[in-house]
């Protein structure tokens, strides 16, 4: 009968001794022993038990770091932490931004024949509207990589047509690697010599991406989770249904949809220009116009721009040199005042017209 019965405290605390609050603030504004920092919690919890002045008046301390750092707040020896100011993202038009990411099926097991380690078996590129919320495109693949992805992309414009701002994150295969690059990745360049804008989201925040992002949780709870597709083909049966039903019949919160289906709530989406048959392949200079790269001149008097090497003069070994993009001429301005100048141009260029189909397959 006796243990049945709770022995947890059944009334509060009482509320620390006015002393014992004026010590541990006093510890906290002039740590004592000369102490080279400001104490914490635990801290002055250990001075509170070796303080003379508490021992000769027969108060005892707190026992618990918890009740210090409850008194240090309450008496502004801590201040709160400072509320986040959160922007929304500006409202777009439909089909004016296009988000882009990769959302792995991890219901489908490894092959162990495979060589080497695969961190993504089977992997869904998706394309969210921005403006609309609706499911564009779904494309399943197992090998997604540069250019495979670049190639995803194109099947969707050449569906859609091209859009103002395509969003994408820091995935390798949408930016390239960075070591040794100085213009923009292969996909990057293909995009502005459509004249789209590409929006890269900085580095570790996907709410930049938000709308694909909030996509890929409903798409992992309400289908993969529930169907779990073991195959690639299975994965592609269950994305096509639940495309149908994400876009038709499930009831979307968003601030655009208000609780109806992305494509009840926009039947009509508006016309976009269709991909060209031909483009310059060298118009995404144009947003490098004005870059300034710094190299230090090597031993033979070269410096190295984008892998490509570029000889300067042999009197500048050493020394540091600034490169200036000039978009226009399609030349590197090479700027050393006050003794020498140079018009260098940018290699890697092609320098006419082509086709876009084929602009996809090229690699620089």
């Amino acid at each position: 009968m006796l243990r049945s019965r709770s022995r947890a405290r059944h009334t509060p605390f009482p509320p620390p001794h006015p002393e014992v609050v004026a010590r541990i603030v006093a510890i906290r504004e002039h740590p004592p022993e000369n102490l080279q920092r400001v104490p914490g919690p635990r801290t002055i919890l250990y001075y509170l038990h070796r303080d003379p002045h508490l021992q000769a008046l027969g108060l005892a301390p707190p026992r618990s770091s918890r009740t210090i750092w409850k008194i240090l707040r309450r008496e502004g020896c801590i201040l709160p932490p400072a509320q986040r100011k959160r922007r929304p993202l500006p409202k777009r038009q439909p089909l004016e931004e296009i988000q882009v990411d990769f959302k792995d099926a991890s219901t489908v097991p490894a092959d162990p024949s495979g060589e080497g380690k695969r961190q993504h078996v089977v992997e869904v590129c998706n394309f969210v509207d921005a403006g609309t919320s609706i499911l564009l495109w779904a494309q399943a693949r197992e090998d997604f990589h540069a250019e495979t992805a670049l190639l995803a992309l194109v099947s969707m414009l050449r569906h859609y047509g091209c859009p103002r701002l395509v969003t994408l994150d820091h995935d390798p295969r949408w930016v390239g690697s960075q070591s040794g690059r100085d213009f923009p990745s292969a996909l990057r360049r293909f995009l502005l010599c459509l004249g789209i804008t590409p929006n890269i989201c900085p580095v570790h925040q996907p709410q930049k991406n938000a709308y694909v992002e909030r996509y890929h949780r409903s798409y992992k709870y309400e289908c993969l989770l529930v169907h779990r597709p073991a195959t690639l083909q299975e994965v592609e049966e269950v994305t096509e249904r639940y495309q149908e039903h994400y876009n038709t019949q499930r009831p979307h919160q968003g601030r655009t949809c208000q609780d109806q289906p992305p494509r009840i709530a926009f039947p009509n989406l508006p016309t976009l220009p269709a991909l060209p048959e031909r483009v310059d392949p060298d118009r995404w200079l144009l947003a490098c116009d004005g870059e300034m790269l710094h190299r230090r001149v090597g031993s033979d008097g070269c410096v190295d721009v984008d892998d490509r090497t570029y000889s300067l003069s042999q009197s500048l070994s050493g020394q540091m040199v600034a490169l200036r993009i000039h978009a226009a001429k399609r030349v590197l301005e090479v700027m050393h005042p006050p003794s020498f100048s140079k018009q260098m141009p940018i290699k890697g260029l092609v320098g006419a017209e082509m086709d876009a189909g084929s602009l996809c397959d090229d690699d620089g």
